[in-house]
């Protein structure tokens, strides 16, 4: 019995090892919007962005705020409870919120490719830290890149994060076949993805904004809800 309990021991211990978040499943979001529905998976990687996003969720906080801010070819923006009763051609984007989430970069394991989900924040200069906004987050959309655009992007991250940031040839090569936003990898939290509804987005990013990137007709989140 002895001896049995020795080899049983020894091959759990020679078990391949599963880290927490490969065990745990990825919980999903839906978004109801007035131009079609958005399903987002959440990275586990990302637990306080996973968890802060999903409890939003449950508040209510999402329920009617508008994509206020949007960029064609590269993202959408949303999360700013004060955009729910907004006045037309009102500025938004800058209401007071809670506390920020600090942030889970994990680049290169998570970056911008097109579909991405991830936190706005306050620009370097005030938030050293790069912590995110407790409620306002980006939908990726970004361009196709070449490799003359790559190399140019690779001497911005140089100057913007002073050579820590680095794209992989896989990096690369995402971003040559899918699109993204490489720029912003290594400075921004990425913490989940859309699995369903691309096409959705792309309406979006294509809405004609006003000169603050406001649609001129108000795209809203009317229902966000966690799906079971």
């Amino acid at each position: 019995m002895k001896q049995f309990l020795v080899v049983f021991s020894l091959l759990i211990l020679s078990l391949p090892a599963f880290s927490q978040e490969e065990l745990v499943p990825r919980r999903q979001v839906l978004l109801e919007t007035d131009s079609g529905n958005i399903r987002i998976e959440l990275y586990n990687e990302t637990p306080l962005h996973r968890d802060n996003f999903l409890k939003n969720v449950r508040e209510g906080i999402y329920d009617g705020v508008l994509f206020h801010r949007v960029i064609s070819n590269f993202m959408v923006q949303t999360g700013d409870t004060v955009s729910r009763h907004a006045l037309p051609g009102q500025l938004l984007g800058a209401s007071k919120e809670g506390e920020k989430i600090p942030a889970e970069i994990r680049f290169p394991e998570i970056f911008h490719k097109r579909g991405s989900l991830a936190a706005a924040r306050e620009g370097d200069d005030v938030n050293p830290e790069r912590k995110s906004s407790q409620h306002q987050f980006y939908i990726v959309w970004g361009r196709r890149l070449s490799d003359m655009m790559l190399d140019q992007v690779q001497d911005r991250l140089d100057n913007a994060t002073n050579g820590q940031v680095k794209l992989t040839p896989e990096l690369r090569q995402a971003y040559q076949r899918y699109g993204g936003t490489p720029h912003l990898d290594g400075q921004y939290t990425v913490f989940g993805q859309v699995v369903e509804g691309l096409e959705v987005v792309d309406r979006i990013q294509w809405m004609e904004t006003d000169a603050n990137n406001r649609p001129l007709v108000d795209v809203r989140i009317k229902k966000a809800s966690i799906i079971e």
